[in-house]
């Protein structure tokens, strides 16, 4: 639902990336939470993600990371922080009462914290480790602390189809984080590889990453 108008919330998303990220940078969480609730959006492109960026990004994002979410005069970085901003208007995402707020902001926290560190470990590990003498030990080391959060995260989900009673901004991070998971790391856990399926099956999902590939492109390699 990305629109030209300049009287809505703009996102920021690169405008190239490599083609290992292509499809699984974080601005598709926000424009999947938009679409989740009917909130049209505009898109800022600011370059590649491996290019320097302006002073002015910086001050809004000192990571100069992707996305920033700009409404009126407030701008927010941080998926999360965005999220949380979204869901707060919007029950459909974040409920309005205190238990349900709280856990489905639990839920995103634990995705951030708990369970993406250990797949992206994974990930940059496989990226940067191609044709390595150490690739197989490193990924040996890191590999068990990835398992054990997958399993307890396949415990508490269950047979549920989302993370508590409703859909929720815990489940957008979620199922986004668990994108990342190769399949041998989902396949001992059907019901979580059945959560990411049920996930990405959604329309809203659906129309952001289609918002998504059309504003990006794979970057050239890096020279080596």
């Amino acid at each position: 639902m990305a629109t030209k108008s300049h009287a809505l919330p703009e996102i920021t998303a690169y405008r190239s990336v490599p083609e290992f990220a292509y499809g699984r940078i974080k601005d598709i969480r926000i424009r999947w939470a938009l679409e989740e609730i009917g909130q049209p959006y505009r898109t800022r492109l600011i370059g590649g993600i491996f290019e320097d960026k302006a002073p002015a990004y910086l001050a809004d994002q000192p990571f100069g990371q992707v996305p920033v979410y700009r409404q009126g005069d407030l701008i927010l970085f941080e998926s999360g922080s965005i999220l949380i901003h979204i869901g707060d208007t919007d029950a459909r995402l974040l409920p309005s009462d205190a238990m349900g707020r709280g856990r489905a902001i639990s839920w995103m926290i634990a995705a951030l914290n708990s369970v993406e560190p250990m797949i992206q470990t994974l990930v940059a590990l496989t990226v940067k480790g191609q044709g390595t003498d150490w690739l197989a030990g490193a990924m040996d080391a890191a590999k068990p602390f990835a398992e054990q959060r997958l399993a307890r995260l396949s415990q508490a989900l269950g047979n549920r189809d989302w993370l508590e009673e409703h859909f929720s901004i815990g489940d957008i991070v979620m199922i986004d984080v668990l994108r990342n998971a190769s399949p041998q790391l989902l396949a001992p856990h059907p019901n979580l590889a059945a959560y990411v399926a049920r996930g990405t099956a959604r329309p809203a999902f659906q129309s952001a990453m289609a918002a998504h590939l059309a504003d990006c492109a794979v970057a050239a390699p890096l020279p080596a």
